[in-house]
């Protein structure tokens, strides 16, 4: 298994065969020298940095039916809000004076986020905050969206595909929904020049290391600057509450084989990863992660946006600590950083 780790050092990638011998190991030695190998890897391209992004969550109105979401539209008993243009400025000042670069305004596909609004927002938030990134991750939207989006000054866009294959897609989606046009999102967002974020479930319902390695290969074909990865969190409200949630060892496991085969790719310690290990967070960033997304968004609404079950939103999780956060992150051997944080490597279209 240790050449296996070796070879995926060197050559950045493995067979299908040794992928999934190296996914289904569950080899404490493995697992350890996995872990040093990716922190080595993330250390030569990043140091030790870590890069905040202050996260604000704008709306939990979705228009989608997303099978393991807390707020997909048949959840009758999700408690829905948006954000006003207001708000969101002013998330963006306690974000700035708390020595924020990066802005990730994310929501439920809302249709009340016209592109003349979201528009109107980033390029005000670009105009008080010149030296800020503004990233969006607010579904899928047509080319022409994306564009107008990007002209006015957005820099990044986050979009997970979720499950590559399209059996598995469409076990955990509505049928309006398609794995291509997911695809075809992504790819556009890459044509036009944005910072792309894609990335998956794991341990999903239905989900098999086959379906693992074909997440892999996407992600190899797409090459997105950022991957975001995290366990599978049932909600008590979906047709998946009582199904078995992704694990920390899987996760942390992938991490690993991501910072090996991705070596200049951000990866976000995720709040699901804090959520299902008290340690999530810390035991992600010494496997390769160098994100983190302290919370934002108003105090009153951040128990609204319930994806999953027990969704941390308070803590070290929200930007009121920061201290803590930070604390927590030198613990773990590296060091804040509130620069923007680009991608190793990304050049501006």
């Amino acid at each position: 298994m240790n050449t296996l780790i070796e070879k995926l050092c060197k050559e950045h990638n493995l067979s299908d065969n040794e992928l999934a011998e190296l996914i289904e190991s569950d080899d404490a030695e493995t697992a350890e020298l996995l872990r040093q190998r990716a922190d080595e890897v993330r250390q030569l391209h990043y140091g030790k940095k870590v890069f905040l992004r202050g996260l604000i969550e704008i709306s939990s109105y979705c228009r989608n039916d997303c099978l393991y979401c807390g707020i997909r539209r048949s959840n009758k008993t999700a408690e829905r809000y948006r954000l006003t243009r207001e708000e969101i400025l002013s998330c963006c000042e306690n974000g700035y004076a708390l020595g924020l670069r990066t802005f990730v305004m994310q929501g439920g596909e809302d249709a009340f986020f016209t592109d003349e609004f979201l528009c109107g927002v980033v390029s005000e938030i670009k105009e008080k905050y010149p030296d800020c990134a503004v990233t969006l991750s607010v579904g899928e939207r047509s080319y022409e969206s994306y564009k107008r989006l990007k002209e006015a000054g957005a820099d990044r866009y986050l979009l997970r595909h979720e499950a590559s294959d399209e059996s598995l897609y469409s076990k955990l989606h509505p049928k309006e929904l398609t794995i291509a046009n997911r695809k075809r999102c992504l790819f556009d967002l890459k044509e036009l020049g944005y910072q792309v974020g894609a990335g998956f479930m794991v341990g999903a319902p239905f989900q098999t290391t086959e379906h693992i390695i074909a997440d892999l290969r996407f992600l190899q074909e797409l090459q997105p600057q950022m991957i975001g990865i995290g366990p599978f969190v049932p909600h008590h409200m979906t047709p998946f509450a009582d199904k078995k949630g992704g694990s920390l060892e899987l996760t942390l496991r992938l991490l690993g084989i991501l910072r090996l085969m991705f070596p200049k790719a951000l990866l976000p310690a995720t709040t699901a990863l804090g959520t299902i290990a008290e340690d999530g967070r810390e035991q992600g960033l010494r496997t390769g992660c160098n994100v983190v997304m302290p919370n934002l968004s108003p105090v009153m609404v951040r128990k609204k946006y319930d994806l999953y079950d027990n969704k941390l939103c308070s803590g070290k999780e929200s930007t009121e600590y920061l201290d803590e956060l930070e604390e927590s992150i030198n613990s773990a051997g590296y060091t804040v950083s509130r620069e923007r944080g680009d991608a190793v490597g990304f050049s501006k279209i």
